[in-house]
């Protein structure tokens, strides 16, 4: 890990510069927007925006690239990023906000993967899964710093867009000064989406269902923050109380994915993270209690993505899986365009806690319907079946990719070994 450090550094402190620009825009606006007055509804349709933007962008990054090449694609949305963080501030209105909102999505996600491919292109096979899972936490450790820059100058200011301006455009110079010339970016061809249910049902779902988990959760999460009147510190640590979980659970849980039947992983997981949000919506307690819930949502939902890509490997053969998880992005990032306007309706009419209704019920729901596809067919032998590689929601399709890669080699490693 450390040989990784040291040949990849510029790349991951880049990264990690983008990370922090981008854990910051998200959560001070959802700060700065209820302060405006904007409302909940309002704010919903703005955090939407994000998601719409990053759908398209990993849709057509690989065809800009393919046309003007990686340097001038990063260059030119990186600084659309830069401005429209700065334009933030000086244009506070909703409809403003969620064209940027789009644009900002949109540059993000091509920005991801000009930046992913290069490090892919840097790493060699013998190191790439070392590469990766270190890119994994250089990026949750961009996200949860992020949130501690939130306290560092007054949300109603112009400081914190500028700093978050600074940060992204900062980071472009470790990444274009340290790479050489990458190769194209080939985009994989996703299945159709009538073939991709009929080959996993529950990883279809499962992966739509937490779309509308994730970009609810990440989006709306300052604003319910807000909303009951936590102090720009407590939305701080409650936002970065979600990625720790994430970040401390994705492994221990990828072990045991590899140990059973997934679907029951699956099932527990679901059921216990609904049981638990369902608990905060009942009993609204104090701010620990809410960091409890913080730390257990994102302990649960980050691993889940993992596991529904994983389990819809176990059905395919390998020349189908990049095509698989592809599709599986794709039906992942419709879910999270609808998911923070469905939360903002209900926080509307019923109150900020429906925030954790709006959670555990999604949770109830693919509770069930893992509980129903278990009826439907046997599960594979675990002997049989692909290994669990962490992904992060916000990373871009080639690291979703490569991330599938690296899970058949050591399928076909492991195979090769027990011939022998």
């Amino acid at each position: 890990m450390l040989a990784v450090a040291r040949n990849s550094w510029a790349l991951l402190l880049g990264m990690l510069l983008l990370m922090l620009g981008n854990g910051l825009q998200g959560t001070l606006l959802g700060v700065r927007g209820t302060a405006e007055g904007f409302s909940t509804t309002e704010m919903s349709i703005v955090m939407s925006g994000y998601f719409v933007g990053f759908l398209f962008g990993s849709r057509m990054a690989p065809e800009m690239i393919r046309r003007v090449g990686h340097v001038r694609v990063f260059a030119a949305l990186g600084s659309f990023i830069s401005a429209v963080l700065v334009l933030y501030a000086a244009a506070p209105d909703p409809i403003a906000w969620t064209l940027m909102r789009i644009v900002i999505g949109f540059s993000f996600s091509g920005v991801y993967v000009v930046a992913e491919s290069w490090l892919n292109d840097a790493a060699t096979n013998e190191n790439r899964g070392q590469t990766m899972s270190l890119y994994l936490i250089v990026q949750m450790i961009g996200i949860v710093t992020a949130q501690g820059l939130l306290n560092v100058a007054d949300p109603g200011g112009y400081n914190l867009f500028i700093i978050a301006s600074v940060l992204v455009s900062v980071s472009f110079a470790p990444i274009l000064l340290s790479v050489s010339p990458a190769p194209m970016f080939s985009s994989t061809k996703p299945m159709t989406l009538r073939r991709l249910y009929n080959t996993s049902p529950l990883g279809f779902v499962g992966s739509f269902m937490l779309g509308l988990v994730f970009s609810a959760m990440f989006g709306m999460s300052a604003v319910f923050g807000a909303l009951i009147h936590l102090s720009v510190k407590e939305i701080s640590i409650f936002v970065a109380a979600i990625y720790i979980g994430g970040m401390i659970c994705q492994y221990p849980i990828g072990w045991f994915s590899d140990r059973m039947d997934r679907r029951r992983l699956i099932t527990g997981l679901n059921l216990f993270g609904a049981v638990v949000m369902l608990a905060g919506a009942a009993f609204e307690g104090n701010f620990l209690w809410l960091l409890v819930l913080a730390f257990v949502i994102g302990g649960i939902s980050n691993p889940l993505y993992s596991l529904y890509l994983a389990y819809t490997n176990d059905f395919l053969e390998i020349e189908d899986m990049a095509a698989a998880s592809s599709g599986l992005i794709f039906v992942n990032g419709i879910g999270a365009i609808a998911g923070p306007m469905i939360l903002g309706w209900m926080m509307g009419h019923f109150g900020p806690y429906s925030y954790f209704t709006y959670l555990g019920g999604l949770l109830a729901i693919m509770t069930g319907y893992a509980l129903y596809r278990m009826t439907r067919r046997p599960a594979p032998a675990v002997s049989e079946t692909s290994h669990y590689s962490a992904v992060s929601p916000t990373s871009s399709p080639v690291v979703v990719e490569v991330a599938t890669n690296i899970a058949v080699g050591q399928a076909l490693e492991e195979e090769g070994n027990t011939k022998l």
